[in-house]
Formats: structure tokens, C-alpha cells, sequence
């Protein structure tokens, strides 16, 4: 008997041990990221579960009124922001396998619209000589992470926590790569760019908010309308497991 008991002791400690060792492991595959430390406005930390369709997608994160007008951008992934992508574009219809300057009006046109650099599909895209963004952005996160943002102002609240989010030749059997054979900027795009919203009136760092799909941006970025149908999407819905935000550095 008290063999059975040391047998089982001896089991149960090596199982504890196993699932410390996992949960140790996962916590370093989770990155960490800081964003605009020296705002003087509000502080978000913004956490980023990714979905069984996570590859590599383009992003941005910002702040608007509770009536929709645009307050600050508080990130952008690199690529987008510099344009200059893993992928660079060659000519009309063709991509290099190597880096180098692509724009791709598709990829947030929601964010683009709102941020001023496109006016009804027109404008002057980010290149690395003219960045967008300056100082609020980073490379894009492989998995799990979290981004604690800060605003150059506290909003007034109530506002939107806003996220746009696009993977690049994202198709399926609606959004294929022959729907619009003469739109390169769709080519680019595929299923287009999910936007996430969420209201933000409390900044008391114990309320978690969770952002939730409201609709797709443009196909070509021709405009900045948001889409609210949702139906036609597949994949783009499985970029995102789930995101939320917390006011404060999560500490």
C-alpha cells in the first residue's frame, strides 16, 4: 500500500513539474512589446491571441470618437507603415520573392482612410523616404503577444479602440484571385481587411474589453467605407482567436 501511495506521490509531482515546464515555455513564446513610452495621454495594454489562420498578417490599432472621428494612430506594422514588405511588388501583376517597396492600397484601407493618407483610394502611400506613423510602429508579431500602446492625449470618454487586420493572399471561394482580374490592388488583398471595435467608457484598469468584428473594408481600397456584411468572410475571421485591452501597463 504505501508502495502504491509513493508510486502515485512520485507520479503526480512529475506530472506538476511537466505542466510548470509547459506553461514556462509558453509564456517565452509570448512576445512583448512597448509602443510610444513617452505619451503623455492614456495607457493600453493590448493582448492578441492569434487563430487557427495566423500567417504573418498587417495591422493597425487607433482611437476614434464614440461618433466615429478619427483621434491617433497608436500602431502600425512596419510593413505597411514604410512599405516595404517580405514580398516586394516587380510590376503590374507580378511580386518579387524577396523584400522591397510595394503599395498596396488594399491592405487597411479602413485605417488609411481615417488616418488622412487616402482620400477615396487616392494619396501618397508610406515609402521608407516618407513613413507613416513615425514612432508607433514595430515588426510583425509571430504569435501570442502583447502591446502596451500609450496615447499622446487621454481621450474623453466615451471613444472606439479601433483594429484593422489584413493577410495578404488571404483567398476562398467568394473572394478568389479571379474576381476583379484587373484590380492589382485586390490581388494584393484577397478576403478583404477585418476591422475590430470596441467602446472604451471606463478607464479603470480592472474592466477587460474585448474588440469584435464590425465589418470589411473595401476590396481595392477604393474608399473608406466599412462593409458591415460579414458573411462572404472565412479565413479572416480565424486570423483572430481573440484580442482585448486593459487600461494601464498590465502590471
Amino acid at each position: 500500500m504505501k508502495k502504491r501511495l509513493l508510486l502515485l506521490l512520485i507520479s503526480f509531482i512529475l506530472t506538476a513539474c511537466s505542466g510548470l515546464s509547459e506553461n514556462k515555455d509558453a509564456k517565452k513564446n509570448v512576445e512583448i512589446f512597448q509602443i510610444n513610452p513617452a505619451g503623455e495621454g492614456q495607457t493600453y495594454t493590448l493582448h492578441f491571441v492569434p487563430g487557427k489562420a495566423h500567417n504573418h498578417p498587417t495591422f493597425a490599432i487607433w482611437l476614434e470618437t464614440a461618433e466615429g472621428d478619427f483621434i491617433q494612430t497608436l500602431y502600425v506594422t512596419q510593413s505597411l507603415a514604410t512599405g516595404w514588405f517580405g514580398h516586394g511588388q516587380l510590376d503590374a501583376g507580378r511580386w518579387k520573392d524577396e523584400p522591397g517597396i510595394s503599395i498596396r492600397r488594399a491592405t487597411l484601407p479602413y485605417w488609411l482612410h481615417k488616418s488622412g493618407i487616402l482620400k477615396n483610394g487616392e494619396g501618397d502611400m508610406p515609402v521608407p523616404e516618407n513613413p507613416a506613423a513615425d514612432g508607433f510602429t514595430g515588426a510583425t508579431p509571430r504569435g501570442e503577444f502583447y502591446l502596451t500602446l500609450k496615447s499622446d492625449i487621454k481621450p474623453e470618454l466615451p471613444y472606439r479602440f479601433m483594429l484593422e487586420i489584413n493577410q495578404t493572399w488571404d483567398w476562398n471561394p467568394y473572394w478568389h484571385n479571379n474576381k476583379y482580374p484587373d484590380d492589382f490592388d485586390y490581388k494584393s488583398s484577397s478576403q478583404p481587411a477585418l476591422v475590430y471595435s470596441v467602446m472604451i467608457d471606463s478607464h479603470d484598469p480592472s474592466e477587460l474589453y474585448y474588440l469584435n468584428p464590425i465589418g470589411h473594408s473595401h476590396y481595392g481600397g477604393k474608399n473608406g467605407k466599412l462593409y458591415t456584411d460579414l458573411s462572404t468572410l472565412t479565413t479572416a475571421l480565424d486570423i483572430i482567436r481573440e484580442v482585448s485591452v486593459r487600461m494601464g501597463d498590465g502590471s
